[in-house]
């Protein structure tokens, strides 16, 4: 039995698709969705000029349709199909063993981005299996985007010479200018980049210990540690966010920010929300300003989590309710917060544990509906502009910046140095 029988067994939803045996060398494993793209070389060309690792490298894109695409997106798919043998036949110009999926949209139901990752991961983790190799690692990627020179390197080197770390967010940034699209597109996906960076210190702020980008073109996970965490799900939005959550409860999940992947700016209406949701949103108002969260938010829940010893300590039935910020009792009523508190002193022998099993309560998904539900009545929103150049004053930070542009490229240093 290899390392993720069992999962193969019980979890795939399709048989094997590459009867291909892979190199016994192969230690990473690209997987891109790929629907609707109209131009798929822009991927396969920018992975063929990055620079080669020490392992083999194999490139899985999964061709997929919801039931009921159009024809103009189904002969698109054709296309990128075609695009792919072409590309398998040109052997001077490409390094890497390149495949595709071909999934008919009657083949399952609920085709979207959650399902298409999970099609090719676990494609990708079948064929770790057939080589024996638990530490080979799955990257994600999308169809529309573009990586640096080092982006293998950088993968496998981080991963194979440290052999604790199990997943990994990978730094990205957007095209902000160029010629590609319109002024007002580069406008607005720097503000949507900006928010999410403001989001992530916010974050960091706050002293949550999960602070991670959640972006489903830059990420990446061992083959082992997918099998255990049960692998990707199916949603058909949201799929990225769900699945970092997991790895990092799982622990060893870390930030890669020695290279680079550059997601498209473009707008999209395949999926309900992500960057090419907003962009489309953004893109139907003149001067549209992004609207990010409240930075007294994040400065409530520093006050919370500042105040875990203490809850630790304290002994009174209450659990000390009436200290906690106004905006977290607004979120969590007082009967939930005793139980809640009361049951993870009872289960815990000292502050540390005490502060894990907190946070594994209070996780991200309980953060960020505590900041949707608190700035529907406590916060205003704000411009994310205005508001992430305030908050750079809460960072040890000299910023001299006149412009969004200089700001953005500030929140990006932050990463980049860490």
């Amino acid at each position: 039995m290899s390392f993720a029988s069992a999962y193969i067994e019980k979890n795939t939803l399709f048989p094997q698709f590459i009867d291909e045996k892979p190199d016994a060398n192969t230690g990473i494993i690209v997987v891109i969705p790929a629907y609707d793209e109209p131009e798929i070389s822009r991927v396969i060309d920018s992975l063929a000029e990055a620079d080669e690792p020490e392992c083999k490298v194999e490139v899985i894109v999964v061709v997929n349709a919801p039931q009921g695409a159009s024809l103009c997106s189904l002969e698109k798919n054709k296309n990128t199909l075609d695009y792919i043998e072409s590309r398998k036949l040109d052997d001077k110009k490409i390094w890497f063993r390149l495949f595709s999926l071909d999934i008919e949209p009657e083949a399952i139901q609920g085709w979207g981005v959650g399902l298409a990752r999970k099609t090719g991961m676990d494609e990708a983790l079948r064929r770790f299996c057939t080589i024996d190799n638990p530490f080979g690692i799955i990257v994600n990627l999308d169809a529309d985007c573009k990586v640096a020179k080092n982006y293998f390197q950088a993968v496998c080197n981080q991963f194979y010479k440290h052999n604790k770390l199990s997943a990994c967010s990978i730094y990205f940034e957007h095209d902000v200018e160029g010629s590609e699209f319109l002024e007002s597109e580069y406008k607005n996906i720097l503000q949507y980049e900006l928010h999410l960076r403001y989001f992530f210190q916010g974050l960091k702020f706050s002293g949550c210990p999960w602070a991670f980008h959640t972006v489903g073109s830059a990420m990446a996970v061992r083959a082992k540690q997918y099998a255990l965490q049960g692998g990707m799900n199916r949603r058909q939005a949201g799929e990225d966010f769900y699945f970092i959550q997991k790895m990092i409860s799982a622990g060893g999940y870390f930030s890669l920010n020695t290279t680079t992947v550059y997601p498209s700016s473009r707008t999209s209406f395949r999926v309900p929300f992500g960057t090419g949701a907003v962009m489309a949103k953004l893109c139907k108002e003149t001067d549209a300003q992004f609207m990010t969260y409240n930075p007294a938010a994040f400065k409530d829940l520093r006050t919370l989590f500042d105040m875990l010893n203490l809850l630790y300590d304290y002994r009174d039935n209450s659990c000390n309710y009436d200290a906690i910020p106004e905006s977290v009792k607004f979120y969590i009523d007082r009967d939930e917060w005793a139980q809640k508190i009361t049951e993870i002193r009872e289960n815990t022998a000292n502050e540390q544990a005490f502060k894990k099993r907190f946070f594994n309560w209070f996780n991200m998904f309980k953060i960020v509906q505590y900041l949707n539900i608190v700035h529907q009545e406590l916060f205003c929103k704000m411009p994310v502009i205005q508001v992430s150049a305030d908050f750079l004053q809460n960072i040890p930070i000299v910023y001299n910046g006149n412009s969004p542009a200089d700001l953005l490229a500030c929140y990006r240093g932050l990463e980049r140095e860490n």
